[in-house]
């Protein structure tokens, strides 16, 4: 009698088990799917990304809010974020933004437009026609041959100019946006210099930080004073 108690006792409690195992993963599952990953936009960024203007505003290392942001590291992106239309359109506005007469660089970085995220625009010099190329999740994985020195601006360091040392060549890894698979390309040359001053900003790290002396580019605001006069470069609100 007693045998038959304690096994009828251990097939209940087993069962209640079972239950709320089941019932815990069903509870899971549905708070899952209501979920964020953090590598995915969030609705701050969503947000600022398709209400911005066309041609953003480029955060200025002279204003302290900005400069946060630019010394702030970037993070990855997941896959259906590289997928989705937010970063289509974040693409499309960071190429318009550094393709503006007022503005006229050869490279842009996300955190740049206000974005810490890993994407950059770089200007393939390397390639016919020196086309502009988005990249997700872009790094420099090497760097060797001969360091050259040579001269550097900043978009998000406006009126200036450094000497900066940087390789000759770089291989880079980026995250194709079409089969989200993990590419490696080997750059030389200026490509590969602009590589290496994209991928330090989504780093937190200024062409500044390297360069061995930084001084006032004249022709660059001279160039750029009827777009000063505008209002092209003030902050937006």
């Amino acid at each position: 009698m007693n045998e038959k108690r304690s096994g009828l006792v251990s097939t209940l409690i087993m069962l209640v088990i079972a239950i709320s195992t089941f019932c815990l993963i069903l509870v899971t599952e549905r708070s899952d799917k209501g979920k964020v990953c953090k590598n995915d936009f969030s609705k701050e960024e969503t947000a600022f990304i398709t209400g911005s203007d066309s041609v953003m505003y480029v955060y200025d290392a002279s204003d302290s809010a900005d400069l946060k942001i630019l010394r702030t590291p970037s993070t990855e992106l997941s896959d259906a974020a590289i997928k989705s239309e937010t970063f289509k359109i974040l693409a499309e506005k960071m190429l318009a933004t550094v393709n503006a007469p007022e503005q006229g660089g050869v490279g842009i970085a996300a955190p740049q437009i206000g974005i810490n995220r890993r994407v950059i625009a770089v200007m393939r010099y390397d390639k016919p026609g020196n086309p502009f190329e988005i990249y997700a999740d872009a790094r420099i994985d090497t760097l060797y041959g001969g360091i050259t020195k040579g001269p550097e601006g900043c978009l998000s360091v406006p009126g200036m100019k450094g000497i900066v040392p940087r390789y000759a060549t770089a291989v880079v890894s980026y995250k194709d946006a079409l089969s989200l698979k993990t590419v490696r390309d080997t750059v030389t040359g200026y490509t590969a210099i602009i590589f290496q001053h994209e991928c330090d900003h989504l780093e937190g790290i200024l062409y500044t930080d390297k360069a061995d002396t930084v001084y006032e580019d004249e022709a660059w605001k001279a160039e750029r004073a009827v777009y000063a006069a505008e209002g092209k470069y003030k902050k937006r609100k």
